[in-house]
């Protein structure tokens, strides 16, 4: 069959026109914090099902617009909150200046076939990865998972207790001089143990961030961040540095995941 090179129109889903009209009222009706009208009256404003009302409620809050408060109701969401990403203003690799970092924990295992690719080493080689949650405002923004092969930090000293672990990890990574470092970005959705410690339901939107530090020529850290795409805009500042995957290409960060 012969194609003519027209595109076939689409019918608009009904839930998608209502979230249209929705977007529309709340810019101009409502303002941050303010609770909307219950289900039954925007229905009846609307004219149309209470199904198709809450795709369009849930749409909105996958975005960022809305938040649903148990016994409160929806609320107006405030606008996305300014991360910054760039190691001048967030510290290197992660030792937060003005935000605030928590850790989860630290493992110290052979390397995987994919991320040994990853970070340029031999498969089985030693690799410590620091699991930890960024808290901005007091808010779970974001995940991340700070891989470091034991070979970039020789002088590592012994540690009991796991934390002892973390901390010397981070501080022996932040006495070392950064030579270069690159960044990609790609949106994905939060697994189950990363959604746990977002504080949001599985299959949610994310920007996941592979962050890859150089120091001596060689790479001595892959930082795999995963952040809030509801709440936050990640924010580069003049020095950040972004790469641009095509599509179809292997990011790092989908081989060290």
């Amino acid at each position: 069959m012969g194609t003519t090179g027209q595109l076939t129109a689409v019918p608009e889903p009904k839930y998608w026109h209502l979230r249209t009209v929705l977007l529309r009222a709340i810019d101009t009706e409502f303002s941050t914090g303010q609770i909307l009208p219950n289900e039954r009256e925007l229905s009846a404003r609307f004219g149309v099902a209470r199904a198709t009302l809450r795709q369009a409620l849930d749409q909105l809050e996958l975005e960022g617009r809305l938040v649903r408060r148990r016994g409160i109701g929806t609320l107006i969401a405030a606008p996305r909150v300014g991360v910054p990403v760039n190691r001048q203003e967030e510290g290197w690799p992660g030792a937060a200046r003005s935000q605030s970092w928590r850790t989860v924990d630290c493992t110290t295992a052979p390397a995987a076939p994919r991320l040994a690719q990853a970070l340029g080493i031999a498969e089985g080689a030693t690799v410590h990865t620091v699991r930890r949650v960024r808290l901005v405002q007091g808010q779970a923004m974001a995940t991340e998972s700070l891989h470091v092969p034991a070979a970039a930090l020789p002088h590592l000293p012994g540690f009991r207790a796991e934390s002892d672990r973390a901390r010397s990890v981070l501080r022996q990574l932040e006495r070392l001089e950064v030579d270069g470092e690159s960044r990609s970005v790609e949106l994905g959705v939060a697994e189950a143990e990363e959604a746990a410690l977002l504080e949001r339901p599985p299959g949610s939107p994310v920007l996941v961030m592979t962050t890859q530090y150089a120091a001596a020529g060689r790479l001595v850290a892959l930082a795999v961040s995963t952040y809030r795409a509801d709440t936050c805009k990640l924010t580069f500042g003049e020095t950040g540095l972004v790469e641009v995957t095509p599509v179809g290409a292997t990011p790092v960060g989908a081989a060290a995941s």
